[in-house]
C-alpha cells in the first residue's frame, strides 16, 4: 500500500510503526515541517506556511486560524501531488494542529486514520486543576474554539486512535465510536532494566546501580508536569536521606499553561524558590539528553517521579516502568491507568507534599526489601502485557491500517 505519513514533526507517535510498515513492503511517504529529506528512511517533504496570522485578529481566533493556515499548506501540497498522479490509500495524521482538516477533500478514496490526542475541557483536566496557577476568565470560550478543528477532523476522517481510556473519555459521547484506544507502544526490550548501568555527570560524578538515585522527567520544566510540586519538596527528602542524588531532565522552555512572569523560565522560578535549602552538589539539572543517556538514567533510578495535572499521559513513566523504576506518581488521570498502588508503583495526592517526601523516602529506605523489588518487577510486567510495541500495539496499529 502507498501510505501518507503527516505530522509536523515526524515521526513523532510514529517513529516505530514506521520502520514496521517498511518491513512490510509499503511505499511510505511523509509531510512535515521538518526540512530532512529523508527520516527513519522515509522521503520526508517539507510543507511551507506562506502566510502568518493576523496580528489583529480577534483573540480567541487564534488557535483556529493557526490550524487553518496549516491544513491550508497541506491541502497545496496534496493537491499538486494528486495533479502528479500521487494517490495514498492510506493516510495516517496527528490532528492536533489541522493538518488533517482537509485531507478528505484532496483523496476522497483514501483511508484517513487520525491520531487524536486531546479534547479541551474546563473542568476534570488540566484546566484550573491547580489553584496556584488559575485560568483566564474567558477560558472555556478559548478552549470551545480550540476544539473546532479537532471536531471537524473526527468528523472527516474514517477513524482515529487515541492512546488511554481517559483521553479516550474527553471526546464528546457521540463521537468516540470513531475512535480505538491503541497506544503507540513501548520498545520493553530497548527499555530495560540493566544491574551494570552507570552515567557520568558533566561534573564528572559517576552514578550506577549501585547508587541512592532519585529521578525526575519533564519535556520542559514546567507546573503542569508538577516541577513546583517535586522541587519544593526536595529540600525534606534531601535532609531525610543524605546519601540521594537527583537527575533532572528537561527544557527550561515553556510547553503548557500560562509562561512564567517573574522569571524567563519556571526551571529558574522554582529553583530559586528553594535553592538556598538545597546542595546543588547533589542537584544535576541535565537538560535534554539523547534517548540513550535517557534510559541510562533510568536504569541507575532508586525512584522515579512523575506528577501531572490530569492531562496526556508522556511516554517517560511507561518507559520508566519498563526499566523496572521504582515509581511514585501523582493520583491524576490517566496516570492510574498504569500506576496501581502498592503494586506497579506509589500514588500520591498531587497537592499533599508531606505525602510525596514520605514515599518517596520509604520507597528508597526499602531498596533492599523485596516489597521494593516486587513494585519494580511488576510495573515492567505491567507494560510488557499492556503497552508492548511488538506483541500489543503493533498488531492493533497493522489492525487498523489493514496491513497483514
Amino acid at each position: 500500500m502507498k501510505i501518507l505519513i503527516i505530522h509536523q514533526n515526524f515521526p513523532a507517535q510514529y517513529r516505530r510503526l514506521v520502520p514496521a510498515l517498511l518491513a512490510k513492503g509499503h511505499t511510505l511517504r511523509a509531510l512535515s515541517q521538518r526540512k530532512e529529506k529523508t527520516l527513519l528512511g522515509v522521503r520526508n517533504y517539507y510543507y511551507p506556511i506562506h502566510q502568518n496570522a493576523l496580528s489583529n485578529q480577534h483573540d480567541w481566533l487564534r488557535s483556529s486560524e493557526s490550524a487553518l493556515l496549516r491544513a491550508q499548506a497541506i491541502a497545496t501540497v496534496c493537491e499538486y501531488w494528486k495533479k502528479t498522479g500521487y494517490s495514498p490509500d492510506v493516510i495516517l495524521v496527528h490532528t492536533g494542529w489541522g493538518e488533517s482538516l482537509f485531507l478528505k477533500d484532496v483523496w476522497s478514496n483514501a483511508r484517513v486514520i487520525g491520531y487524536f490526542e486531546y479534547f479541551y475541557h474546563t473542568q476534570g483536566a488540566e484546566v484550573n486543576f491547580d489553584p496556584e496557577f488559575p485560568a483566564k476568565p474567558d477560558i472555556a470560550y478559548r478552549l470551545r474554539m480550540r476544539n473546532q478543528h479537532l471536531l471537524s477532523s473526527l468528523q472527516s476522517c474514517d477513524m482515529g486512535v487515541t492512546p488511554t481510556q481517559w483521553q479516550y473519555s474527553r471526546f464528546p459521547t457521540e463521537w468516540q465510536k470513531k475512535l480505538q484506544v491503541i497506544h503507540e507502544g513501548i520498545d520493553t526490550n530497548n527499555a530495560r532494566p540493566l544491574s551494570t548501568a552507570w552515567i557520568k555527570l558533566s561534573n564528572n560524578r559517576v552514578l550506577s546501580t549501585g547508587d541512592e538515585v532519585i529521578t525526575f522527567v519533564n519535556r520542559n520544566l514546567e507546573p503542569l508536569r508538577g516541577y513546583h510540586r517535586f522541587m519544593r519538596a526536595l529540600p525534606a527528602i534531601l535532609k531525610a536521606r543524605p546519601l540521594a542524588q537527583v537527575i533532572i531532565i528537561g527544557g527550561d522552555r515553556h510547553s503548557y499553561g500560562r509562561k512564567p512572569t517573574a522569571y524567563q523560565s519556571y526551571k529558574q522560578q522554582f529553583l530559586q524558590e528553594v535553592k538556598g535549602q538545597l546542595d546543588m552538589q547533589r542537584v544535576h539539572f541535565v537538560g535534554h539528553v539523547d534517548y540513550t543517556t535517557f534510559l541510562k538514567i533510568l536504569q541507575i533510578s532508586s525512584v522515579h517521579v512523575y506528577l501531572t495535572y490530569p492531562f496526556i499521559l508522556s511516554w517517560s513513566l511507561l518507559e520508566a516502568m519498563s526499566a523496572q523504576c521504582a515509581i511514585v506518581a501523582s493520583r491524576t488521570a490517566p496516570v492510574q491507568e498504569v500506576i496501581k498502588h502498592t503494586q506497579t508503583g506509589l500514588l500520591v495526592d498531587f497537592f499533599d507534599q508531606d505525602s510525596l517526601i514520605e514515599q518517596i523516602s520509604q520507597l528508597l529506605a526499602q531498596r533492599s526489601q523485596q516489597h521494593y523489588c516486587t513494585i519494580r518487577e511488576n510495573a515492567r510486567q505491567f507494560v510488557k502485557q499492556f503497552y508492548d510495541f511488538q506483541t500489543v500495539c503493533l498488531p492493533k496499529q497493522l489492525a487498523i491500517i489493514g496491513s497483514h
